[in-house]
């Protein structure tokens, strides 16, 4: 399975407008791939709809590429001040395959993390070594990916019930030395986070 990370971003008065065009491309009949999850960005980088999608073979994600790439209106944007960028990934090859939930909760973390060259196979070691001790924080663990596109780099998606579900985990992890996976931020160069809130047309809330 193959995943895409679709980000729109656009100024804080259109989001809705954004939101409401985005499930529309994503739901046409003409649409390849199968929502998994939509979000607004609430902590982070701001005004971003962010849209995760699977598809099943490399065709299948090249295709619905080519079909927002050659639209003149891709995600149905109709402002010039609205900017897209799609990212392509694999899962983690320990993961098992994203699917639909509503058992997450309401919040979700969305983090990035820019890889030295090479660094994405210690990495996913060091991830598949540190899942299960710290099972815990892990279960929250929605996927983990690397990019299969632009510079090595893997993105990981949680959902938690609240922020501090979130801090108390993580806190009792760290301090228990169970996480971060031992090995795995040796290998990254830059970071960024973003908590989100699931749009009412997406799957996974």
């Amino acid at each position: 399975m193959l995943y895409e990370l679709a980000t729109l971003s656009c100024p804080l008065v259109e989001q809705d407008a954004v939101s409401d065009c985005a499930h529309r491309w994503v739901s046409d009949a003409d649409a390849a791939g199968r929502l998994l999850g939509a979000w607004r960005t609430e902590i982070g980088e701001l005004s971003r709809i962010v849209v995760m999608r699977s598809f099943e073979t490399m065709d299948e994600l090249h295709y619905d590429r080519n079909r927002a790439l050659t639209a003149e209106q891709p995600f149905g944007i109709e402002s010039a001040c609205v900017q897209f960028i799609m990212e392509s990934y694999a899962l983690f090859p320990f993961l098992p395959d994203i699917e639909p939930a509503a058992t997450f909760g309401n919040f979700y973390e969305i983090r990035r993390y820019w890889l030295k060259a090479g660094g994405i196979a210690p990495t996913i070691t060091a991830w598949e070594r540190a899942l299960g001790p710290a099972e815990a924080y892990t279960s929250h663990l929605i996927g983990n990916m690397y990019a299969l596109d632009g510079p090595p780099r893997i993105t990981h998606i949680w959902g938690f019930s609240s922020l501090e579900e979130r801090m108390t985990l993580r806190r009792r992890h760290y301090a228990e030395g169970l996480w971060p996976p031992k090995g795995g931020p040796e290998q990254i160069t830059n970071a960024t986070s973003a908590i989100c809130l699931p749009e009412v047309w997406s799957p996974l809330r």
